[in-house]
């Protein structure tokens, strides 16, 4: 007796479906960069109340936020204003992350958008059923005390609705920059820091010959993290 024994091929449509999204110029950013590092087995979106800053973007899926409200000039240091131009924009980023089963949402936190709209997003996604990780940043020293006071309080309502919430304080890159480190050097660096956050955890699905979880296993840990 003869047993034939096929094995499937795993296409595309049988591979969990992860979605990167950068929120506000400084998820915009991490965003270019990860596409700049050739990140596998993700699709990407960014959004903005910034129209200049979505124009300029080599990501090819884009929403603008509050085109109404802010007529594409930006959030500033006004969460308020970025929480209302996501709630304007909410059908077409429902839209966007529709197949989607992880959603990474990259953003920085303190200024406008970043801060406003990621919660609103976070809670979408969780009302769709989709694993939310939010990757993001806390502000270098030398921006201020008030986008720092801006970013805890956002940081604490986006933590109510993502399953696991990784933050980066910037400051920190300090212990490895020394006395020719620029600014802008110091943002990249922030940059590379959410690209390695989420490629650790992608890596694990994605990439044969590794650890090689499957979503499920994935979703359970995540699910159960919380912050880190």
């Amino acid at each position: 007796m003869t047993i034939n024994i096929s094995i499937p091929d795993v296409g595309p449509n049988l591979r969990p479906q992860i979605t990167v999204l950068g929120i506000g110029g400084s998820g915009g950013n991490a965003v270019n960069n990860m596409m700049n590092s050739n990140l596998e087995g993700v699709e990407f979106l960014i959004a903005n109340t910034d129209a200049q800053a979505l124009q300029i973007s080599n990501c090819k899926k884009k929403i603008q936020l509050g085109i109404k409200s802010t007529r594409g000039l930006g959030a500033g240091m006004r969460p308020d204003v970025g929480r209302k131009a996501a709630e304007e924009a909410i059908d077409g980023i429902s839209e966007m992350l529709e197949g989607s089963h992880m959603l990474f949402i990259a953003a920085g936190m303190g200024g406008g958008t970043g801060t406003g709209a990621s919660p609103i997003i976070a809670k979408l996604a969780r009302e769709k059923g989709i694993l939310t990780v939010g990757v993001v940043t806390k502000p270098f020293h030398f921006e201020g005390t008030q986008r720092m006071k801006l970013a805890e309080k956002g940081l604490e309502e986006l933590q109510q609705y993502v399953d696991t919430l990784l933050v980066i304080p910037n400051q920190n890159l300090f212990r490895i920059a020394n006395e020719k480190t620029t600014f802008a050097d110091a943002f990249k660096m922030a940059d590379d820091v959410l690209y390695a956050g989420v490629r650790g955890v992608t890596d694990l699905m994605v990439q044969p010959g590794l650890i090689n979880l499957d979503f499920s296993d994935v979703k359970t840990v995540m699910s159960e993290m919380g912050k880190a």
